[in-house]
């Protein structure tokens, strides 16, 4: 059995890297490697992108298997629907009665 990218004419697939710099934060996208597996992906992305122990914690997906919206239809697609206005902060007004607000 061969790994993808064993012969020339068959890539090695493109994987998404992103990396949790400390307990507590968020992953970010740190960048982009080739890997013929995802464990291959894991240990070219910890060399790659966490050389000075910058991260806790790695996180590596096939580009892929990734689904995006489209950044031109952004307002159609991240607007409240009819009559949900309550759903933003917006909506409400200060009460006058109520302190530390």
């Amino acid at each position: 059995m061969s790994s993808p990218g064993a012969d020339e004419t068959e890539p090695w697939p493109l994987w998404e890297v992103f990396v949790r710099s400390s307990r507590g934060l968020s992953h970010l996208h740190a960048g982009s490697l080739h890997a013929p597996d995802a464990e291959m992906a894991v240990r070219n992305a910890r060399d790659l992108y966490t050389r000075r122990n910058e991260g806790v914690s790695i996180w590596v997906v096939r580009s892929s298997d990734i689904t995006a919206s489209d950044p031109d239809a952004k307002g159609a697609f991240f607007e409240s629907p009819r009559g949900k206005e309550y759903r933003h902060a917006g909506y409400y007004t200060e009460s006058e009665g109520v302190k530390h607000l």
